[in-house]
């Protein structure tokens, strides 16, 4: 039984000529327990409203979630969510914020503090958990942005672009970190990113989209054994390939840029 299993989502947004813009088609997939699944694709395409749905952000026009066979409705807490921007509470300790989650659900204090004490050993943390989101390092905000959406032991942990604005050497860290921490924890990861070259190293699976509107066009089972080294020929080849599918869809949208371009006045 899979983990997470997205079905016939479609979403469309209103638009400036009073009419609506389809951003997500009939995407459907399935997410195995302690899988790192990620998704790539042109900028745009809707992976953020895909995962927005799936965490239960937004509402689709059609289709179902389901997590662990039975159907999600919006505003469910089965995920943990890490933003693309950095969203910790300037005014909360690192201990703080990562008790956020657990005080909403009101968890009782022993148990909390216990589950804090135990999230913050496993992503590298301890020692800092006094310490203000200004007076740790950029990679050290992410981790802590992970043990917060970890804390609460979520059925899926949904990162969105959760390692860019960070220096090459900090991602490449924090890559391996965060495939240490969902091992450790054996958290089921759904992973977007615009980097092939991360999702080849990361991932267990990789799935492509296409333009809007946002379509699944490939799927990639990278059968690799980790830690893997970036830059071996296996790895090379498996971002070769989605590169070239990501190009084509690049051309695609530069071609219809250009028919949709009004022509110029002479």
């Amino acid at each position: 039984m899979p983990r997470l299993s997205v079905q016939g989502i479609w979403k469309a947004y209103p638009n400036e000529e009073d009419g609506e813009t389809l951003v997500l088609e009939d995407i459907s997939f399935e997410v195995k327990n302690g899988e790192f699944l990620s998704i790539v694709g042109p900028s745009g395409c809707g992976k953020t409203t895909l995962l927005k749905i799936i965490a239960g952000l937004l509402e689709p026009d059609k289709g179902h979630v389901s997590i662990d066979n039975v159907q999600v409705k919006p505003g469910h807490n089965q995920a943990g969510y890490i933003f693309q921007q950095e969203s910790l509470f300037p005014w909360r300790t690192v201990r703080q914020n990562i008790a956020f989650g657990l005080e909403i659900a009101e968890i009782q204090e022993p148990e909390k503090n216990r589950s804090i004490d135990e999230i913050v050993s496993i992503v590298g943390m301890r020692g800092l958990e006094d310490n203000f989101p200004h007076e740790i390092s950029g990679g050290q905000a992410r981790k802590t942005e992970m043990a917060r959406s970890l804390v609460t032991k979520p059925d899926i942990l949904i990162a969105d672009e959760a390692l860019s604005n960070l220096d090459a050497q900090t991602r490449n860290y924090l890559q391996e970190e965060l495939m240490r921490i969902s091992q450790e924890t054996g958290s089921t990861v759904l992973f977007v990113s615009h980097n092939v070259d991360e999702a080849v190293f990361m991932s267990d699976r990789i799935l492509v989209m296409s333009n809007l509107p946002g379509k699944l066009i490939a799927e990639f089972s990278i059968d690799l054994p980790k830690p893997r080294i970036r830059t071996s020929p296996e790895c090379l080849s498996y971002r070769a390939r989605i590169l070239d599918l990501l190009k084509v869809e690049q051309e695609k949208a530069m071609r219809d840029q250009a028919r949709l371009k009004p022509p110029v006045a002479t």
